[in-house]
């Protein structure tokens, strides 16, 4: 299929979906529902959440909030699905964008599909499918035409705007003025600024959902704001030329753990180091990390918030010297406080290596060395991050990571539950319905240790 952008929005069908990019879809989905669970966790999605349903208050039109039950405008119900998702930096995000679609995608369909649970599970894909489609070439096209470097609310705006558009039944004029309303009050904020003082305004995707759907019930008025640059100039239009031909949800880059990507090929290597020569994290005397230029901008050694540890380098590797592994629960409360942790933390030493900048954004590398009391030196070697497309994840290891996020989040019985709908939604004649009402419900969370 290849079709104008707006062509593309309204027409697409889930017989014109590839059945790889019907299985990605649901991967993409079960992986952010995890994510998303975990999230409900933190002080962040509960400020966004409690926020959403005193200030986005449910009138005409009624959303729940994603995994909370509670009832605010299909507007606020995005904005709070989005933040809580992008609470927990555990989601799929993609190399050229540098940044995060799904988030967006998901928060602004559920709130779609809230009002309208007739919705098959076919349409549902199809729509998630689209949503990935337009928000990474925005997002990338935003990239190359862009001189600082915005966080996704930015560009994936226009993904939760053409769903809108697609599930409001908004014509091609209206469509377009609704990419445009999207991009024109999509947030331009600095991502680096986050970077180096991390908190809760993240990534931006919260705003950028609540912008994209605000932009398709404004068009829907009459409320105009086309042209979007990112679509239409002349520069951007290479990047929606194969619409329907090369499907962007393929290249998305999955997270094992739940801290930002420039980290995770420094945790990758540490972990396999630790794992191959079985030292405790006490025998550790010096850690060097050598990476690209904008890992090394997440220096926090001693992060007091959860916000500040997931866009930390030298903590998350730490824990990952440690245990193994990096939980969100060693990133929040008590674990921030582990006196193993932050003296390894302190002690790494990272540098820029002129070999992974240039490879950076399309890869992301680093090496680790770990010198031990006695003397001993073990080094990675060049690491790339598990999860890229070109080192993929696998559907077996993204179904353990749900389970693992899900079942620390909540009851195993409600995930199991969950992976299911997710698997049936491909099914003719399967309504969203019940997944909703897994999603939509309120959930028992458990809690942090403090």
């Amino acid at each position: 299929m290849k079709a104008s952008t707006t062509g593309f929005i309204h027409e697409l069908t889930f017989d014109d979906l590839p059945d790889d990019v019907v299985e990605q879809g649901k991967l993409c989905l079960l992986d952010l529902f995890g994510v998303a669970m975990m999230g409900r966790r933190t002080d962040f999605s509960r400020i966004a959440s409690d926020h959403a349903v005193e200030f986005f208050a449910a009138g005409r039109l009624r959303s729940r909030l994603l995994f909370d039950g509670r009832h605010a405008s299909p507007i606020g119900a995005g904005l709070a699905g989005a933040m809580t998702i992008d609470s927990c930096d555990g989601h799929d995000g993609h190399a050229e964008t540098k940044g995060h679609v799904g988030v967006t995608v998901i928060a602004a369909l559920l709130a779609l599909a809230d009002l309208q649970r007739d919705m098959s599970g076919h349409e549902f894909l199809t729509c998630l499918a689209l949503g990935y489609e337009v928000g990474t070439r925005a997002g990338i096209a935003l990239h190359a035409s862009a001189c600082d470097y915005h966080t996704s609310g930015a560009w994936n705006a226009l993904a939760a705007a053409a769903l809108a558009a697609r599930r409001l039944g908004l014509d091609a004029n209206q469509t377009r003025e609704a990419l445009g309303i999207a991009e024109y009050h999509g947030p331009r904020s600095q991502m680096m600024r986050c970077v180096d003082h991390p908190t809760m305004v993240r990534d931006g995707s919260g705003w950028g959902c609540m912008a994209g759907l605000s932009a398709g019930f404004l068009a829907q008025q009459g409320f105009t704001g086309a042209p979007a640059i990112t679509v239409e100039q002349e520069a951007s239009r290479a990047y929606w030329n194969d619409l329907g031909e090369r499907w962007r949800i393929m290249e998305q880059y999955f997270k094992p753990q739940p801290v930002c990507r420039w980290a995770h090929p420094a945790i990758d290597a540490a972990q396999r180091l630790r794992q191959d020569h079985s030292f405790t994290i006490g025998e550790i005397r010096a850690v060097r990390i050598q990476t690209f230029h904008n890992a090394i901008r997440l220096d926090h050694p001693e992060p007091r918030t959860t916000e500040v540890s997931q866009y930390s380098l030298p903590f998350p590797v730490a824990v990952a010297l440690k245990h193994g592994a990096v939980t969100l629960d060693a990133l929040q409360g008590a674990g921030l406080e582990d006196p193993e942790v932050l003296r390894v933390s302190r002690l790494i030493r990272a540098e820029e290596h002129p070999g992974f900048n240039a490879q950076f954004p399309q890869q992301r590398y680093a090496s680790v060395t770990v010198e031990l009391n006695d003397g001993r030196r073990f080094d990675s070697g060049p690491t790339q991050a598990l999860g890229d497309p070109d080192l993929p994840f696998g559907a077996a290891a993204l179904r353990d990571k749900f389970r693992r996020f899900a079942e620390t989040a909540c009851d195993t019985q409600h995930a199991r539950a969950l992976e299911s709908r997710v698997d049936n939604l491909a099914d003719s004649g399967e309504t969203v319905a019940p997944l909703l009402e897994l999603v939509l419900d309120t959930i028992r969370v458990m809690p942090v240790e403090r």
